[in-house]
């Protein structure tokens, strides 16, 4: 990208003014944030704004000009808080962005206006506010009445409001109907964040309706947005889309092409030097060593994930890889440290909220050491009251697993990661209370014979 180097070298000019050189630190922030260097953006507007929390210095400024750098200060609150997880951040970005709104009103740039509105419904969905982040995206389109970049923004902030209130539908229609305008721009991290985000609601639909071609037109859609993330040199949203590939190959089988996948995300990783991050891919990695019956490697490539992040970092990622840590230990058959390494998850997942990684924990716990926790053979008092908690959190995964596929086994089993046979005798031997969620399995017909 030429455009940085040249917004650098004017910058060096003694003789700009105020406005201009905020004008010009402006245009270099939103160079590097569509490259996703947020902190080579932040150090950008460090003349007029220096931190999250800081107010913008905006004495002296036209109006136009204070209006946008109150606009890029609440993207990158917003977009820098979202990735450390910084409290309250998204609440700061929406009262920066209120304020850019109102001096764009005054101005009447409607654009501007338009754009403002675009990133604050992005923080609403960043913050949870589903509902909030929807209606104002329904309420901006008929004012984007121009198939450009913005109308895409706003089309890919919707469909991502879609996904994370599981309105695939919703979501298909607004991507499928508008690839017309995602061929037509050229913003590459446009373009990969549209691919990207078809890939991955095809992956799941796939998943849900049990149709493999949504699966094989997943491969496509990925290849391409890391295509378009290469070509904007946009690297962390590139290594998540290797990563994802790499699973995705992974769960077809193919082991050699996920390795290769999850091992470009990494050394990408390791080149933007995000640890928490390459933690969560070396987790994946784990999970391909697994799945080939690589357990040593699956065991240290784990422990790797999990001391980083122990370090610091998202507790239900930690207590994802925590699991597959525990699942490698037991199958190594070091099972004292499997026990301890799953409870941890257990505790770790109870914290964080996440309770599915908990009831995966205790379901895991109950098919790799179920007999070395059986109270006859085990020494410890407590062995019976293990066992009937672990059975619990067993029992919470399976309800919730079967409520998700409205009652089909063979969808809540991909979803548990067990087979179809394996899912049928833990309901009808130890959750009988739960056949009346499940589905009647069809009668086979005869064949008739003559």
């Amino acid at each position: 990208m030429t455009l940085l180097p040249s917004l650098l070298r004017q910058l060096e000019n003694p003789t700009l003014s105020l406005n201009q050189r905020a004008e010009i630190r402006c245009q270099l922030a939103r160079g590097f944030e569509d490259k996703g260097e947020y902190e080579d953006a932040r150090q950008a507007m460090s003349e007029f704004w220096q931190r999250i929390g800081d107010y913008p210095k905006l004495e002296g400024l036209a109006p136009g000009i204070a209006a946008e750098v109150l606009l890029r200060a609440g993207v990158l609150t917003g977009l820098i808080g979202y990735k450390y997880k910084i409290a309250s951040a998204q609440e700061t970005a929406k009262n920066l962005l209120s304020e850019s709104i109102s001096l764009f009103e005054s101005l009447k740039n409607r654009e501007k206006v338009l754009e403002a509105q675009i990133e604050a419904a992005l923080c609403y969905w960043r913050a949870g506010d589903y509902d909030e982040a929807r209606i104002i995206l329904k309420e901006l389109f008929p004012r984007l009445k121009t198939d450009d970049e913005l109308k895409a923004k706003a089309l890919l902030r919707l469909a991502i409001v879609e996904h994370s209130t599981n309105r695939l539908n919703e979501e298909y229609k607004i991507l499928i109907d508008n690839a017309p305008l995602f061929e037509k721009i050229t913003n590459p991290t446009l373009k990969g964040s549209y691919h990207n985000n078809l890939a991955n609601l095809l992956e799941n639909m796939g998943k849900v309706e049990n149709r493999e071609d949504y699966t094989d037109r997943a491969f496509v859609e990925y290849a391409a947005a890391s295509y378009y993330f290469e070509q904007a040199g946009h690297k962390s949203y590139r290594a998540n889309v290797e990563n994802n590939l790499g699973y995705l190959y992974f769960k077809a089988g193919d082991f050699k092409a996920a390795h290769e996948h999850v091992g470009r995300a990494c050394r990408i990783l390791s080149s933007l030097k995000d640890k928490s991050t390459l933690a969560r891919f070396q987790e994946t990695h784990a999970r391909i060593f697994l799945a080939e019956g690589r357990n040593a490697e699956a065991e240290k490539t784990a422990r790797a994930s999990v001391m980083t992040l122990e370090q610091g970092g998202r507790q239900d990622l930690l207590a994802e890889a925590l699991i597959t840590h525990g699942t490698a230990l037991a199958r190594l058959r070091f099972y004292s440290q499997a026990y301890a390494t799953l409870q941890h998850a257990i505790e770790v997942a109870q914290q964080a909220g996440a309770l599915e990684y908990a009831g995966k924990a205790a379901l895991i716990l109950m098919e790799e050491l179920g007999e070395h926790l059986s109270p006859r053979k085990s020494k410890t008092p407590a062995s019976n009251s293990l066992v009937e908690e672990m059975q619990r959190h067993e029992h919470q995964l399976i309800k919730r697993a079967l409520i998700t596929s409205e009652g089909s086994v063979t969808y809540a089993a991909r979803m548990l990661g067990v087979s179809h046979q394996r899912l049928i005798y833990l309901i009808e031997k130890r959750h009988k209370d739960l056949l009346p969620l499940r589905i009647p399995a069809k009668r086979r017909r005869k064949a008739h014979t003559k």
